[in-house]
């Protein structure tokens, strides 16, 4: 394959990307949220922390390594009301540059008051949306790990279903002579291969929440911290939300004034392009525990409203062994005033080999 051609394919792809994947539209977005109490404590996602942490295959499977072997991954949230979600995932080695593994994402939404168009009661449904992640990693070099993902995706909202597969590609660099290392994937390539309804006798279908995601991870030398600047959603740099109703008009911003549309309501530049990262800190005073903290600037901007002061965008989690457990809990804020609450429990199962 020329140059030239090589260009060519990169260039349509980011244009697609582009197109497919705007803020705030499309379905199964349940996927972009934190799978572990970890990531949800370092802002939401990372992508290039490298710390056996077998969630972080979730985010990034070349992320899966090979002390991951035979472990189990446990994790669940209270998100907004009655709202949950979680993940399971378990790994295993295949040899020594090769491991595979097995995941699940899922949303519940609650139980629902069905009511018809005269109010009479139609009795109760749920709404729930499934995941199952499949993934491979290859390690290429002792530095460089290559990881895939495979997705099917199903989701019911009360009497209306949904089918769908999405892809995940990722690589990883690892320099522990320097306590380095950086991360690149992308997420949720994909399709619907089941819309909800039918829209004039075809099946209607809406765009999957692709994500480009980079980051870099570095540990001091001399203290025992370790700080993460991951950026995500590069393949559009204006994240401001678009209507499902009105798909060729934008909110630029969202706060209690509700001007839309004014030219003083608009996001800078700067705003927008710092609205694309996350910084997340962790301090490590030994082994077995750590703190994190994480700042993420959009959710902090998009949950701001005026006169009402919170903690909205900031994120605060710890973790600890216990026996032969690794337990996590997080906090963060989805919504201003609601608190999030998210618990892990990882598991090597070779720990309770006789």
């Amino acid at each position: 394959m020329t140059s030239n051609k090589l260009i060519l394919i990169i260039s349509l792809s980011f244009i697609s990307l582009t197109s497919f994947s705007q803020a705030g539209y499309g379905v199964y977005t349940f996927m972009d949220l934190p799978v572990s109490s970890r990531l949800a404590a370092l802002g939401g996602t990372n992508v290039s922390l490298r710390d056996n942490d077998i969630n972080f295959a979730f985010r990034n499977p070349a992320l899966l390594t090979h002390e991951a072997h035979n472990t189990i991954g446990l994790n669940y949230s209270s998100y907004l009301s009655d709202v949950k979600f979680g993940s399971a995932v378990y790994a295993r080695s295949i040899d020594s540059t090769s491991r595979i593994a097995i995941g699940m994402q899922y949303i519940d939404y609650g139980l629902f008051k069905g009511r018809d168009e005269t109010d009479l009661n139609q009795g109760t449904f749920t709404a729930k949306d499934y995941a199952l992640n499949l993934i491979y990693t290859k390690q290429l070099s002792p530095r460089v790990t290559v990881g895939a993902t495979f997705k099917p995706i199903y989701s019911a909202l009360e009497r209306y279903t949904s089918f769908g597969v999405a892809l995940d590609g990722g690589v990883s660099y690892h320099n522990p002579a320097k306590q380095f290392s950086a991360g690149l994937t992308i997420r949720n390539v994909g399709t619907q291969l089941k819309g909800y309804y039918v829209e004039l006798n075809n099946q209607h279908y809406e765009p999957l929440p692709i994500n480009v995601e980079a980051g870099i991870t570095k540990k001091l030398t001399h203290a025992p911290i370790r700080f993460s600047v991951t950026l995500h959603n590069l393949q559009r740099f204006n994240l401001s939300y678009q209507s499902t109703n009105l798909p060729n008009t934008s909110i630029t911003s969202i706060n209690s004034t509700s001007k839309t549309a004014d030219d003083d309501n608009k996001v800078s530049f700067l705003d927008m392009a710092f609205r694309h990262t996350i910084l997340g800190l962790e301090l490590l005073p030994g082994k077995n525990f750590y703190l994190s903290v994480g700042y993420n600037h959009r959710r902090r901007q998009e949950m701001s409203v005026n006169g009402y002061k919170s903690l909205a965008g900031f994120s605060f989690g710890a973790g600890i062994k216990l026996y032969k457990f690794q337990v996590g809990f997080a906090w963060t804020q989805f919504q201003p005033g609601i608190n999030s609450y998210q618990f892990s429990i990882n598991t090597s199962l070779n720990e309770f080999r006789m």
